[in-house]
């Protein structure tokens, strides 16, 4: 665990300072889980990880074979489908949200007090 140290820049503290700077190149806020590339791939494997989502893919992949074929595979895929798009909407949707709030906060103008 890393922790987050924030010096005032008055010269008194300057090799704490740059110390603490060769782990932390800056003090922005990010609270986003994903980027444009990580989204799919990242938000996928956090989906599989639910039971739930891990027995349709089964069922899904259980139903390609012609021997024990129960329904017709798109049929079988539609459920697993929507469940996973609906979820990617809203973790993109919640995503999106926190980093409108980080760039608000990160661009807000801030006072730093020093004795």
């Amino acid at each position: 665990n890393k922790w987050r140290i924030v010096f005032p820049n008055n010269g008194r503290q300057w090799k704490d300072w740059k110390q603490a700077s060769t782990f932390y190149s800056g003090n922005r806020i990010q609270t986003t889980k994903y980027t444009w590339f990580t989204f799919l791939p990242q938000n996928l494997f956090e989906q599989f990880h639910r039971l739930g989502n891990l027995y349709f893919f089964f069922l899904v992949v259980l139903n390609w074979f012609p021997q024990v074929e129960v329904f017709h595979r798109e049929i079988t895929m539609l459920p697993l489908i929507v469940v996973l798009l609906a979820s990617m909407i809203k973790d993109a949707i919640e995503d999106y949200r926190k980093y409108r709030f980080d760039k608000m906060i990160n661009s807000s103008k801030t006072r730093v007090y020093d004795k």
